[in-house]
């Protein structure tokens, strides 16, 4: 499946320490049949909900609500001393506590969006009874957790004005060096899927195509870059809200299939070889100070691979980048002077090899190994 694989590489390390481990999920958009399995010694039990980004807002809740009651059904079902419930959304708060207190267990939230400022903030969430009820259910999720786990410090001094510090640990999103360090010919042998890409300098973006994303950027950034080095190509794998926008403004500049290339989601397991064609990887948020918070986990997929890594927010990960020299912070919204930027850099190998080297050396801070540590320190402590 795509997305993220970070509960999978938690869990599995969990089993093989000796623990029993229950996982309630969805199928990937509601696609498969399946209702449980065992992977990797997990016991999954999967809720048969279509759920996409490109869902509207109501669509995407009437999802969450139907996962909530089918964690009603299997939760009473099962036997456990603590429970992880990982957010977003928020929803997932309501079986958690109720399953808590139903059996007698241990809870610990993890914060993978801030909800609900970020739906506040890109204006999904209008309703002053419904800010009031989510502002509610956060504060219950906080303060009915034995433990906190937030994906990023930026995330850490938000949640501090509302749970105490003692109660927080930080886990970040995972580099999984092992996985995505493989040899230059999977990368050429991606390249070979497109004619028009060939040996030219290629840009990367994986994941959603969602509101708060912005991706359409990297498509007037297409535009442009276009004007003054024709080399250039761009490749944008995902999908969501946005998709279809994102195509129309391509085909209206005349750029898809030629400069600019698109495909659906690909599997976890393809990405290294994706990554591995890549020359710089891309993350990409609209103009919202909430999101300089966020965990990206494309981001450490990036570091993972070893590839220079392009942003257009600030926050802890441009930080990161500044500090380390592993990639590079482009301007919010001007494409013209966000193409200047991205042509100076290909243009240098010198640069490039620089940041190869410096996003492998920071991928070893965020290594799946060294975080499931934390993840570990966080469970037993509970």
């Amino acid at each position: 499946m795509p997305g993220s694989t970070r509960s999978y590489e938690f869990a599995k390390r969990l089993v093989a320490r000796g623990d029993t481990v229950h996982m309630v999920t969805t199928n990937w958009q509601g696609k498969s049949k399946l209702s449980f399995t065992n992977e990797s010694g997990i016991n999954v039990y999967w809720a048969p909900i279509p759920y996409a980004n490109k869902m509207n807002f109501l669509r995407r809740i009437w999802a969450y609500l139907g996962y909530v009651w089918f964690t009603f059904i299997i939760g009473h079902k099962l036997n456990y001393d603590l429970i992880i419930a990982s957010s977003t959304p928020l929803t997932i708060a309501i079986p958690a506590l109720w399953l808590k207190r139903a059996k007698r267990a241990k809870m610990i939230f993890e914060v993978r969006d801030l909800w609900p400022q970020l739906p506040i903030a890109i204006g999904a969430l209008k309703s002053p009874i419904m800010i009031k009820i989510a502002q509610f259910l956060e504060k219950k999720a906080y303060t009915g957790s034995e433990k906190v786990i937030a994906l990023s410090i930026g995330m850490n001094s938000v949640l501090k004005e509302r749970v105490p510090s003692n109660k927080i640990s930080v886990v970040t999103n995972l580099s999984d060096r092992k996985n995505f360090k493989v040899s230059d010919q999977k990368g050429i042998n991606f390249r070979k899927n497109y004619p028009g890409i060939s040996n030219h300098p290629l840009i990367v973006y994986t994941g959603v195509f969602g509101r708060v994303n912005g991706v359409i950027y990297l498509v007037e950034i297409a535009k442009e870059i276009q004007k003054i080095n024709p080399n250039v190509r761009f490749l944008l794998t995902g999908d969501g809200f946005e998709g279809e926008k994102i195509k129309k403004q391509s085909i209206k500049y005349n750029l898809l299939n030629k400069i600019l290339f698109m495909e659906r989601y690909l599997p976890k397991n393809e990405m290294p070889d994706l990554l591995s064609a890549a020359t710089i990887t891309t993350s990409f948020f609209i103009d919202l100070p909430e999101m300089g918070h966020n965990s990206a986990n494309k981001f450490f997929d990036g570091l993972a691979a070893g590839k220079p890594i392009m942003i257009n927010y600030g926050g802890w990960q441009a930080d990161l980048l500044k500090e380390s020299g592993a990639g590079f912070i482009i301007p919010q919204n001007n494409s013209s002077q966000a193409a200047k930027i991205l042509n100076d850099v290909l243009t240098n190998d010198e640069t490039l090899n620089q940041m190869k080297k410096a996003s492998r050396q920071l991928s070893h801070q965020f290594d799946v190994n060294t975080n499931f540590q934390k993840f570990e320190t966080v469970i037993d402590s509970a």
